[in-house]
């Protein structure tokens, strides 16, 4: 089979990364950096003057909440796991912190266990649509805590007061760089110091006659709005057609997330850094199959015939790839799942096997449709939970965070209620992290 540039370029530039690990189980804000056996300690003033050198930025302040404590976390935008790169070309989170350099090679520290959870109190000038803000909440006990991979991590929360009168693009922008200093700096600490583990990351050397799986990931983005909800190396993507990217390149932030849209169903800047599924297929690279790449799909075209190409442009790389499987995910919801759905169509006509990876809808009692759109030729679908449950949440005991009062629904003028209230919520998309789009957790079924 003629091979394209995109596999050459995979086979050609074999890409080392060494992830080097040093968890956190707790962390304290106090006059210095310093890491030991897993205690953090935090410089806050440094890490409060490092963030409103921005004009865009006020005011901030810090705040640290670790898992079991009752406390609700208000006005989320975004989370990030604090990373350093200490060898190799480029630094984290390229095209946002620094130039464009290409990054997925070397080594990278990570403070596995916590994150950084940046809030920030904004309203916009969109008031409806799906570009309008979102903030989103998380509680770090009982069951919002249940709902959401978060409230396990120990997290410094950033509460960002932001100047009045900002766009869309530049509220995100004054968070997004916010988050990722703090993120940079904190992993900073522990240059010079021994990792608990180090795991390497590269493709190549498969073995003959395992299966070739390439994971097709769905991105749902804009066109029409400043910025489109997702990034390469800080680039919006519109409507381009399916790229190749290794997956290396997730792992040290090269694609980020509109952090003016804090909501449960898009995945957060932390989920890309730690993507489940590119860590499951390598953990098996080698041993059940031949790990070969990433796709980005472009999804959520306006017309069937964009969802039409997308899916047969899709399904082409993938072949080209020389992929006999693909495993299928996406970001967020809507007509999108056309789009994916049509993917999964494709590739299967190719001869490629596909497995399906989604959250449901159901409805509050599940017994409603729990998939958008559907073609016979999904015939494997996994899937990672509910969308639709309704939550109960207790009253909290503190509340961190941009809002005291919170939208329970997110239309413009809905009522506002007390942030520290018991809260009944329809649907988990407020909780952040509330919805499971590629299988972080492990999910049980119950048959009745």
């Amino acid at each position: 089979m003629e091979e394209n540039s995109q596999t050459m370029l995979l086979k050609q530039r074999p890409m080392n990364l060494e992830m080097a690990e040093f968890p956190v189980f707790q962390a304290s804000l106090g006059s210095a950096f310093d890491y030991h056996s897993g205690t953090l300690e935090i410089d806050k003033e440094t890490l409060r003057a490092l963030i409103v050198r921005d004009k865009a930025i006020e005011d901030a302040d810090l705040a640290v909440v670790s898992p079991g404590e009752k406390v609700r976390i208000t006005g989320i935008r975004d989370v990030v796991e604090p990373r350093v790169k200490v060898q190799g070309k480029g630094q984290v989170f390229p095209g946002i912190l620094g130039p464009v350099t290409p990054v997925g090679e070397g080594r990278t520290h990570r403070l596995s266990g916590m994150a950084v959870i940046t809030t920030a109190e904004y309203e916009g000038t969109v008031r409806s649509g799906t570009t309008v803000q979102r903030s989103a909440i998380l509680d770090m006990w009982g069951p919002g805590a249940e709902a959401s991979r978060f409230s396990s991590l120990v997290n410094l929360v950033l509460i960002l007061r932001l100047k009045k009168g900002l766009s869309e693009l530049e509220a995100h922008t004054a968070i997004q760089r916010a988050e990722c200093e703090v993120g940079r700096k904190l992993a900073e600490i522990t240059i010079g110091q021994t990792p608990v583990n180090v795991v390497k990351y590269e493709l190549g050397k498969e073995k003959r006659k395992l299966p070739r799986v390439v994971l097709i990931q769905g991105c749902v983005t804009d066109s029409h709005h400043p910025h489109s909800g997702l990034t390469y190396y800080g680039l919006p993507i519109r409507d381009s057609m399916a790229t190749v990217v290794h997956p290396n390149e997730l792992l040290d932030g090269a694609v980020s997330i509109n952090t003016t849209r804090g909501i449960g169903y898009v995945p957060r800047t932390w989920d890309w850094q730690n993507h489940p599924m590119v860590f499951h297929l390598y953990g098996e690279h080698r041993q059940r199959l031949n790990f070969v790449g990433v796709i980005l799909e472009r999804i959520r075209f306006e017309t069937h015939h964009g969802k039409e190409v997308i899916a047969q442009n899709t399904a082409h790389v993938a072949g080209s790839l020389g992929a006999s499987a693909a495993l299928v995910c996406w970001t967020a919801s809507g007509n999108a799942f056309v789009d994916l759905m049509l993917t999964v169509q494709a590739c299967e006509k190719r001869g490629i096997k596909t497995v399906l990876a989604t959250y449901e809808y159901g409805g509050k009692q599940g017994i409603d449709s729990p998939l958008l759109y559907y073609l016979p030729e999904a015939t494997a679908v996994v899937s990672t939970g509910s969308r639709d449950r309704q939550l109960e949440l207790p009253p909290a005991e503190k509340v961190v965070g941009a809002y005291e009062q919170i939208r329970i629904l997110s239309y413009p003028g809905a009522p506002v209620v007390p942030a520290r209230d018991a809260l009944t919520l329809d649907a988990r998309d407020m909780v952040i992290g509330g919805v499971d789009n590629w299988g972080h957790g492990s999910w049980t079924c119950n048959a009745y």
